[in-house]
């Protein structure tokens, strides 16, 4: 019963937390607009509308789906390599999305005469798509290279080698690029929940409580993982395929989030370790779920602190992360080790 009242706190967490998303901002608007807005009424302000329908309501479902997706690829890779240090971006994948990026950006001004932050929806089409790209060649590139080593260790040093070698390539890229170029990219490079929106929102939404549900189906896969590599292969589990499995899943949940919202960092690695604590338990059908409503509240929370009332425009998304996260994670993990003292 612990369990489910657990649960229910988180769901109403998340929920007041993405209301708070819809109340609060630079610009303040009453309840009960807020609800008339929702309700379909245009007699409202105008203006009203337009902020809460095209500017909040995007970000806070931005924030929800995007948060859950890194939370829940940060178990996976967490139970996969079997190292609690280990994140969304620890194979390179973000990183292969950030290489993506930094070619068609950087490079559009110093060959094409034009910057891309010039082309207003086709430059941030332009930057989804080679995100897009350069993430799902780096994870091709490490799902061939999982089918020629054996050890998790040697495949995780790969992934590592990978995100320094794009790190490398793009510190060049930045140093012939243009200055305008290079301001986009580290704008874009900042990370945030603001610049889906129309279109893209409705297919990033889409596109991740299509994967997040299925990732729930790998939570039996990943309690066997967790007995490690001999028992989990006497009870019958392909090591190879359910090692692929986990890594494509969290791979592709990676990859869309940081094409449509940049490289956001610290959730994918502390949630995890935050729903451990709070459950006490390694069981990831428990984990799962947890991880994906803690992770969406955690990035509500952060969304509504980057553009508080008396902000001017919004601070960077990764930021707040780290600002926020880093220290409730120390608080939580510290109360876990005194416990486990005292016992």
């Amino acid at each position: 019963m612990k369990v489910l009242y657990k649960f229910v706190l988180l769901c109403l967490a998340s929920v007041a937390f993405f209301v708070l998303n819809l109340l609060l901002g630079t610009v303040k608007v009453p309840i009960d607009a807020v609800l008339s807005i929702l309700m379909g009424d245009e007699s409202v302000s105008e203006i009203w509308f337009n902020i809460i329908w095209n500017s909040r309501v995007p970000q806070a479902l931005t924030a929800t789906v995007a948060g859950a997706g890194l939370a829940v690829s940060g178990l996976q890779m967490q139970t996969v390599f079997r190292n609690p240090l280990a994140g969304p971006s620890v194979l390179g994948i973000s990183n292969g999305a950030s290489l993506g990026v930094a070619f068609v950006v950087l490079l559009s001004g110093s060959l094409g005469g034009v910057a891309l932050s010039r082309l207003g929806y086709l430059g941030d089409a332009a930057m989804s798509i080679a995100a897009i790209v350069g993430s799902l060649a780096v994870m091709a590139l490490i799902l061939y290279v999982s089918q020629k080593v054996k050890g998790n260790v040697t495949l995780l040093i790969i992934g590592v080698m990978i995100g320094y070698l794009a790190t490398a390539i793009i510190g060049v890229l930045k140093f012939f690029s243009a200055e305008e170029d290079v301001k986009a990219y580290v704008v874009w490079g900042l990370g945030s929940f603001a610049r889906v929106s129309g279109d893209q929102m409705t297919l990033f939404v889409l596109l991740m409580v299509g994967l997040l549900p299925l990732s729930m189906l790998l939570s039996k896969t990943m309690n066997l993982l967790l007995l490690g590599d001999y028992y989990a292969s006497n009870l019958g589990l392909n090591l190879r395929r359910a090692r692929l499995l986990v890594i494509s899943c969290s791979g592709i949940l990676v990859a869309i989030v940081t094409a449509y919202c940049g490289p956001i960092m610290f959730i994918g690695l502390a949630v995890p370790h935050l729903c451990r604590a709070l459950f006490r338990t390694s069981d990831h059908r428990i984990l799962m779920p947890a991880t994906m409503l803690t992770g969406a509240a955690l990035a509500l929370v952060c969304n509504l602190v980057a553009r508080m009332p008396g902000f001017e425009g919004a601070l960077p998304v990764n930021s707040v992360t780290a600002l926020i996260g880093a220290p409730v994670i120390a608080v939580v993990l510290f109360g876990r080790r005194h416990d486990e003292v005292k016992e």
